[in-house]
């Protein structure tokens, strides 16, 4: 089991960025892609940043390193709202409510991850 958890902690480095990417460029685009499925677009800011957070969670583990990177990415989700309205789209109090919540879930589940991968005594 260790060597999942050491695997799942480098895997997590390496898409943390990637992962960043898509979600400023999914909150900057002007007009982003229309989903075949209707869902809220509160679901879609919570599971941008569950996401996230849950990458960060896992390569980083717990402790202040973890909480930093929470508050940094709710602060990021807000100032990418705020800068939505250059893009012709509209900022909203319950994206960042979700974006928010998403973080704080996320890395939550990220350390639940790591607790259940990791080696036993």
């Amino acid at each position: 089991m260790k060597n999942l958890a050491s695997l799942a902690r480098r895997l997590a480095v390496w898409l943390f960025w990637p992962a960043m990417a898509v979600v400023v460029w999914g909150e900057l685009t002007p007009h982003p892609p229309h989903l075949e499925v209707e869902t809220s677009d509160k679901l879609l800011h919570f599971i941008a940043y569950f996401g996230l957070a849950g990458i960060a969670a896992t390569a980083l583990g717990t402790g202040r390193r973890l909480a930093y990177a929470v508050l940094a990415l709710i602060a990021l989700g807000g100032l990418l709202e705020i800068l939505q309205s250059l893009t012709g789209r509209d900022a909203e109090w319950l994206d960042e409510a979700a974006n928010s919540l998403g973080a704080v879930m996320g890395a939550f589940a990220g350390l639940l991850f790591l607790r259940l991968v990791r080696p036993r005594d």
